[in-house]
């Protein structure tokens, strides 16, 4: 099987200051991709801003032989990363949508900025970059984009109602992009990591924070970033060294006539029937989710 490469591919990475973005741009750099390493440089919860994150990956990469440069606009000014990418090598072919930060509270305390913020960052963020790179991607006829999701989104997290929405949101736009972007060559992918960073340090023990090394998430990015890839619209659960892909998963359920109608009662009745995923199906697409549907309407 031939390496996986990047000769003359450019690739714009958001938070790449620092984690896993930093790990990303490393090894995209190591192994011939012309890197913008984009970090506003500020802190794990929104504030700040300093040069030195970016500053210091663009070195390393430099340092080893690779090309670089960096970017220090907010995610929310996408279209300035991307200009830079236009700017200093004439076009996009991968974006990696990794910056993020964290407002943990729970509902009740939670305020609307750390709601705000948190959709600023993560989701308006995410389209802004996305949004700005995509025409060129479709004129090119080639591109390759990723999303970050967390198990917060798929699952749930105490605490992180905002953050949870957005990460969920991301895979939304993913979804739909993949079947925008299949027929210009242009594939989408997600990833919800598990890894060491500034963000799961508030909420991990040290010692697995050290353990989780994003070493064991950058292969997947890497791999699904691949002019080689054919892989689009997924949804990967990553770290440790493990990698899975979830899908949706739904019951048979249980269909009412339409014609005759149906009560509150008659769904107790058949309750356990509804909840039951033995033999669950998987539809991979809204046509697919709609079968039973339209069959019962037809019925």
């Amino acid at each position: 099987m031939s390496d996986v490469r990047y000769d003359d591919r450019v690739v714009v990475i958001t938070g790449a200051g620092n984690g896993l973005g930093k790990t990303y741009a490393l090894e995209m750099g190591r192994r011939g991709a012309k890197v913008v390493v984009n970090d506003l440089g500020g802190s794990a919860f929104g504030d700040g801003s300093d040069q030195a994150a970016a500053d210091v990956v663009v070195d390393e990469i430099t340092g080893a032989g690779g090309t670089a440069v960096a970017n220090y606009d907010s995610v929310t000014d996408g279209d300035k990363i991307i200009q830079t990418a236009l700017d200093t090598y004439g076009k996009v072919d991968v974006v990696i949508n990794n910056a993020g930060i964290l407002r943990d509270k729970t509902f009740h305390k939670m305020t609307d900025q750390d709601w705000d913020l948190i959709y600023d960052v993560h989701v308006r963020g995410a389209y802004k970059v996305t949004h700005a790179a995509w025409p060129h991607m479709r004129e090119q006829n080639y591109g390759r984009v990723i999303f970050t999701a967390s198990a917060a989104g798929i699952y749930g997290n105490f605490g992180q109602t905002n953050y949870s929405m957005a990460k969920l949101g991301l895979h939304g736009m993913s979804q739909t992009l993949a079947l925008e972007g299949r027929n210009k060559n242009i594939f989408v992918n997600t990833i919800a990591p598990i890894a060491g960073s500034r963000l799961t340090e508030t909420v991990m023990p040290q010692e697995l924070v050290d353990a989780l090394k994003p070493d064991f998430v950058m292969p997947l990015v890497l791999k699904l970033c691949d002019e080689n890839s054919q892989e689009t619209g997924g949804l990967f659960e990553v770290g440790a060294g493990w990698i899975g892909k979830v899908r949706w998963e739904r019951t048979r359920g249980h269909a009412f006539s339409v014609s005759e109608g149906f009560t509150p009662e008659d769904i107790n009745e058949v309750w356990d029937e509804i909840v039951d995923f033995t033999d669950a199906d998987h539809p991979a697409s809204i046509a697919e989710a709609n079968k039973p549907v339209i069959k019962n309407l037809k019925a």
